[in-house]
């Protein structure tokens, strides 16, 4: 995986204005309805008893600027942000100084996740997962989100599929002006290493006249539900839904986005330790 420290530092400032067209509403409601449908996360806050606060304890892997997470916070859950990118975490950070949120961000890499305790549900959207790159890390981030989550507790995370890289977005050249900034997206597909490269050049305006000029080389991986699934289980959790993100519908070969829900089935409710 590369280092997101690196390649989402000057790209944090324009993010959110260059994904203005990210459906986060819709994300925020299916995210809500599988929750509900498969989870054991209830969107209310301030449980009496310790069990109940991490049993509705929603961690955002991959949280980036928050815009997610806050809508899910608005929800009703009680969340934590977890990214590796201090400069998005500082934007998340403005955004929860705003809307006078509780959410709890973390500076972690998703290979290192380190939480207090279990929690609810675990949820990873806008191509997170794809970053990681060698099928032998994401493993270990399906394990460490396995041995967090709460019992029954469900893991919710999308990724963009090899048919898109391949098929769609391929070797293409994305341009586009904005009244502050402008960017060129120069797209990169390798099908021998599966691997997505794509070329960032964006110009942000300082002055009236003055623009800054900035790059970033960002490398995902495409993956298959196949690769996905087996590697679920292999971390010891049960897939529930593997969907198509655009249509909600069971995931085909030309899906582009896919969204999995799995399911922790190994952990006894820990009694012992609650006393109330």
């Amino acid at each position: 995986m590369e280092n997101t420290e690196e390649i989402y530092t000057d790209f944090a400032r324009v993010y959110d204005e260059l994904m203005d067209n990210t459906p986060y509403e819709m994300w925020c409601e299916r995210l809500d309805r599988l929750i509900a449908a498969y989870g054991v996360s209830k969107p209310e806050r301030d449980a009496e008893g310790i069990l109940d606060s991490e049993r509705n304890l929603v961690v955002d892997l991959g949280c980036g600027t928050g815009t997610l997470t806050e809508m899910l916070y608005q929800k009703g859950y009680d969340c934590i942000g977890v990214d590796n990118s201090e400069e998005m975490l500082n934007i998340a950070m403005d955004k929860k100084a705003e809307s006078g949120s509780e959410i709890l961000y973390l500076h972690q890499d998703m290979r290192e996740l380190d939480l207090y305790s279990t929690v609810g549900t675990v949820i990873s959207v806008c191509d997170s997962i794809n970053y990681i790159l060698e099928e032998e890390e994401l493993l270990q981030v399906f394990r460490l989100v396995n041995n967090y989550l709460y019992p029954g507790g469900v893991f919710i995370f999308d990724f963009n599929t090899a048919y898109k890289y391949r098929e769609v977005i391929g070797n293409t050249t994305i341009a586009e002006n904005r009244q502050d900034c402008s960017f060129i997206w120069e797209n990169y597909y390798d099908p021998e290493e599966e691997i997505n490269e794509y070329d960032l050049t964006i110009f942000v305006q300082e002055e009236e006249d003055i623009f800054r000029r900035f790059t970033e080389t960002h490398l995902q991986r495409g993956y298959t539900a196949e690769q996905m699934r087996a590697l679920l289980e292999q971390a010891g959790l049960k897939v529930l839904e593997i969907m198509d993100s655009d249509t909600g519908e069971a995931a085909t070969a030309t899906s582009e986005r896919v969204y999995i829900v799995a399911k922790e089935q190994q952990k006894e409710l820990p009694t012992e330790r609650y006393v109330k």
